[in-house]
C-alpha cells in the first residue's frame, strides 16, 4: 500500500490489536462494561471491532481489484477463490482445533465442530464483496450494497412480522439449522443461534462494499497533497450522512450485531469512516506518525496471520496442564496478575494487554525481518 495511507494500515493495526484484547481477558467472568458486547440490541465499544475489520477489508479491496481487473478473469477467479478457502479453512481449523479434548484427551467428532466462525464470515464477505465489485463497478456497486441492505431488512420482517429483531424470532436460526445443522451452530447465547450464520452474512458483504467505496475515494481522490483536505472533506461529510442514517433507521430496525442488522452496519460504518478520516488528517496531513501509530502499524502488516495465532496458541496449550485449570497459557494469570489490588477486572485487563504485548513482539520480529504472511 501506498506509504500515503499509511493511516489504513494503522486503521487496520488497530482493529486487530483491539481484536485481540477483547477476545483473550484473563476471566470471561471479569471483564469491564467496555470490552462486552451489548447483550442484545445497542452497542458498545467491543460490537465496534469485527465492522471496522470488515471495512478495513473493503478498504484494502480498493486497491487490489485494479490488479486482479487488469490480469483478467481467470486470474480474478483463482485468487478470489483462493484466498476465500485459505481463510474459510483456517477459521474451521480453529473452531475444531486442538483436535483431542483437554480433559480426556479423546477425539472431537467433526458433527460437533461450529462451522461458521469470524474468519468465515471475513471469508464469505470478501468472497461474495469482490465478485460484486467485479460485476458491477462504480456507482452501480453503491447500489447493490444498499439493495442488500433493504432486502435483508425486509427478508427479516417477512420471516417474522411479529418479533423480527429478538433471539427467538430472528429468521435466520431456522435456516441455519436446515443448511448447517444444529450440532455445529454456536451455543453461547443458550440455545442455537449464530452470530455468524449464513443470513446475517448478507449485510456484513455490504459492509465490505461501503469500506471498498470508502478506500476507493481515498485512492482517487487523495493522490497529491494538494487534494487530501477535499478527500477528508467528503469523508466527513459522508461519515455524518451514514451516522445520521444508521441513527434513523434504529428506530425501526435496532442496532444489533448478533443478528448484524442493516442500521448497524450503516451506523458502523459511519464511525468507521469518521476514524479514518481523523486518522488521515493527523497522520497524513499534520505528519503525525506517533509511535502509537506505528505500534498499531506493525499489526497490520501481519493482521490475519496474528489474530489466528491469538486463537491458536491459547487453544493448543489446553492440553497441557499444569495442574488443574492452569496451563502455560494462563499461568501468568492464575498465578500473578489474578492478585493484582483492585477490582478483578483489572488483573483481567491487565493479562489481556500482557497477551497483546506478546502478540505485538511476534508481529515486530517478523516486520523486523521483512516477513509478511499474506493469506
Amino acid at each position: 500500500m501506498n506509504q500515503r495511507f499509511y493511516s489504513l494500515d494503522v486503521f487496520r493495526g488497530a482493529t486487530v490489536c483491539l481484536m485481540i484484547l477483547v477476545n483473550n481477558p484473563g476471566s470471561w467472568a471479569h471483564i469491564y462494561a467496555p470490552l462486552e458486547h451489548a447483550p442484545w440490541h445497542g452497542l458498545t465499544p467491543t460490537d465496534l471491532v469485527f465492522p471496522f475489520f470488515l471495512f478495513a477489508v473493503g478498504n484494502a479491496l480498493s486497491f487490489v481489484m485494479p490488479r486482479l481487473e487488469q490480469a483478467g478473469p481467470a486470474t480474478f477467479w483463482k485468487k478470489v477463490l483462493k484466498r476465500t478457502a485459505l481463510i474459510f479453512l483456517i477459521g474451521l481449523f480453529l473452531n475444531w482445533w486442538p483436535f483431542i479434548k483437554a480433559d480426556d484427551y479423546t477425539f472431537k467428532v467433526f458433527e460437533k465442530v461450529r462451522i461458521m466462525g469470524v474468519l468465515q464470515r471475513i471469508a464469505l464477505a470478501y468472497f461474495f464483496a469482490a465478485i460484486t465489485i467485479y460485476i458491477f463497478k462504480g456507482v452501480r456497486t453503491f447500489y447493490a450494497a444498499m439493495v442488500m441492505l433493504l432486502a435483508y431488512w425486509a427478508i427479516c420482517l417477512i420471516g417474522n412480522p411479529v418479533d423480527p429483531y429478538s433471539l427467538n424470532g430472528w429468521f435466520g436460526t431456522d435456516i441455519d439449522k436446515l443448511l448447517i445443522g444444529t450440532s455445529h451452530l454456536y451455543k453461547g447465547e443458550g440455545m442455537p443461534f449464530d452470530p455468524e450464520g449464513l443470513m446475517s452474512t448478507l449485510p456484513a458483504i455490504a459492509q465490505v462494499i461501503l469500506g471498498y467505496l470508502v478506500g476507493n475515494h481515498i485512492k482517487e481522490k487523495g493522490t497529491s497533497k494538494e487534494s487530501l483536505p477535499t478527500m477528508i472533506n467528503g469523508l466527513f461529510v459522508g461519515a455524518i450522512a451514514l451516522l445520521v442514517t444508521g441513527f434513523c433507521w434504529d428506530m425501526v430496525m435496532p442496532i444489533n450485531k448478533k443478528i448484524w442488522t442493516s442500521s448497524y452496519v450503516v451506523y458502523t460504518t459511519g464511525l468507521a469512516t469518521l476514524t479514518i478520516a481523523t486518522m488521515i488528517y493527523f497522520i497524513e496531513i499534520k505528519g503525525a506518525k506517533s509511535r502509537l501509530a506505528q505500534f498499531f502499524d506493525v499489526f497490520g502488516k501481519n493482521a490475519l496471520f496474528v489474530f489466528a495465532l491469538s486463537a491458536f496458541l491459547p487453544k493448543g496449550l489446553t492440553l497441557i496442564q499444569l495442574e488443574k485449570g492452569v496451563t502455560p497459557w494462563n499461568w501468568l494469570y492464575k498465578k500473578v496478575l489474578i492478585h493484582t489490588p483492585g477490582l478483578p477486572e483489572n488483573g483481567s485487563l491487565l493479562y489481556a494487554l500482557t497477551v497483546i504485548t506478546f502478540m505485538w513482539l511476534i508481529c515486530w520480529a517478523l516486520d523486523r525481518k521483512k516477513i509478511y504472511i499474506k493469506v
